[in-house]
């Protein structure tokens, strides 16, 4: 199977070739850990969760390594530190449990390798020296900085600016230390109040831009395959990581993919307009996980991603009735138009135009697609992920299946009420012959106090659990 992506070195889709088959390699940037991760967070972890699934299920799975890592040490973290009165690892080591938990919930499996920063200190200071001893960098007034004009012909290209341009477009620190205004930090002095370690330069900390670099030599090689992230980090984060890494004489990666931003109704999300929440606000409020990524896969990664109520209430209602295609049907392989549109450059939104055309040309009895769409699932691409907030109460045992299959780790129970969908119903077509309803009502009664919503047409009968739903309160029933 071909996989084509748009490498954003090149400007071009290409065909992705792997260095060597048997070792997929794939960096993505993670999170600085200081706070919740909020929705625009989520996009890439879910963009790349897709193409770790779909490498996996072309390579397969013990052939392929993920890394993403944590930023745990950063300006941002010890204010929220100073100003919370705690220490920075309590706060880190919570952020990164919070992380992990939220994108769990999303769908999200773990990768590979997840590197903390604080981790690869000695790596990170070996990598400095490297690029000082070959004139790429130079020691300054207890910094270390990257000399740009050290390599003219390379900085630039993967954002495709200019220096007049990144100059005029950049933050750039003016500091009497510089030789250049778009040199950047290496290594930076740290006060006794702040982390730092001991290098050829003093006690000081990393800058940013070196963290990955390092990391990604350290655990994928001097060459790799793939490095991804949000566009917001294309300047200066990745400009800057391909410049130190080239000048420090690797390869580096070889196919570079970018996400667009999201919006939320059509406007940038902001705390000032009232429109900015974390994965967790949203989770919080009953949205399941699975629509949170249905949403997020229905438009396609390179292009921006707007969430709104009704995208929310459409993907709901979509995965509803998939859930009913899909109750008790066994796995079957994987649609070769949905994989033809994974392939092509991610196209996650014409995979799910696929899938409607699953659910759309089933036979009577909707098997057949209820069989496609599984097998979609189960067959370790599983761009939905189905996991523990159950929205159909007619497949709690498909999402209890999948989520094994997929081994997402996610806390938590897809409770099973199946069963009760049908003690429901048999009530009721008894109840509508005799014109008794007492055993409906006492099983509806039951299930609401228990925090299900229960739903009746006549299309048939629907559990959906609330975010108080407790299964104990069921037992006996």
């Amino acid at each position: 199977m071909t996989i084509r992506l748009t490498n954003t070195a090149t400007r071009k889709k290409e065909e992705f070739i792997p260095l060597d088959p048997e070792n997929v390699r794939m960096y993505v940037c993670g999170p600085t850990v200081y706070d919740r991760a909020h929705i625009g967070n989520a996009r890439p972890v879910i963009v790349f969760d897709v193409l770790f699934r779909l490498l996996r299920h072309v390579y397969g799975p013990e052939h392929v390594t993920y890394v993403r890592n944590f930023t745990d040490v950063d300006d941002k973290i010890n204010a929220r530190a100073a100003e919370s009165g705690r220490s920075i690892g309590e706060i880190t080591d919570e952020t990164i449990a919070w992380y992990l938990q939220d994108m769990g919930e999303i769908g999200a499996l773990k990768p590979t390798h997840m590197p903390r920063a604080t981790q690869y200190i000695e790596q990170m200071v070996t990598f400095i020296e490297d690029l000082i001893a070959k004139g790429h960098a130079y020691a300054a007034e207890g910094h270390v900085l990257f000399a740009v004009d050290s390599w003219p012909e390379g900085y630039g290209k993967l954002s495709g600016r200019s220096i007049d341009d990144m100059i005029a477009g950049a933050r750039v620190e003016v500091a009497p230390y510089k030789r250049n205004p778009m040199d950047f930090v290496l290594w930076k002095p740290s006060s006794d109040d702040l982390p730092g370690w001991d290098s050829p330069w003093g006690r000081g900390r990393p800058g940013w831009h070196i963290e990955c670099s390092a990391m990604a030599h350290e655990l994928l090689g001097e060459e790799f395959d793939i490095h991804g992230g949000g566009n917001d980090l294309m300047f200066p984060h990745h400009e800057n990581e391909v410049a130190q890494s080239k000048c420090a004489g690797h390869g580096f990666a070889r196919y570079w993919l970018h996400n667009e931003m999201l919006q939320v109704e059509g406007k940038k999300m902001s705390k000032s307009l009232g429109n900015f929440f974390t994965v967790r606000d949203l989770l919080d409020q009953g949205v399941p996980g699975e629509v949170i990524r249905f949403v997020f896969l229905s438009t396609h990664y390179r292009k921006p991603m707007d969430w709104t109520e009704k995208k929310r209430e459409v993907a709901e209602a979509t995965l509803r009735k998939w859930r009913a295609l899909t109750d008790g049907v066994e796995p079957g392989p994987v649609p070769q138009p949905v994989l033809d549109a994974l392939s092509d450059d991610l196209n996650t939104a014409g995979a799910l135009a696929e899938l409607h055309k699953c659910a759309r040309e089933g036979d009577g009895s909707g098997l057949l697609a209820g069989a496609q769409l599984m097998g979609l699932l189960t067959n370790a691409l599983g761009i939905w992920a189905w996991q523990t907030r159950v929205i159909s109460a007619t497949a709690a045992i498909t999402a209890k299946s999948t989520v094994s299959a997929l081994a997402t780790v996610v806390a938590g129970d897809a409770s099973d009420l199946s069963s009760f969908v049908r003690k429901v119903s048999d009530a009721r077509v008894r109840a509508m012959e005799t014109k008794d309803f007492a055993e409906v009502d006492r099983l509806k009664s039951a299930l609401v106090k228990a925090g299900v919503e229960v739903r009746m047409s006549k299309d048939g009968v629907e559990l959906v659990p609330g975010p108080s739903f407790d299964a104990s309160k069921l037992e006996g029933l």
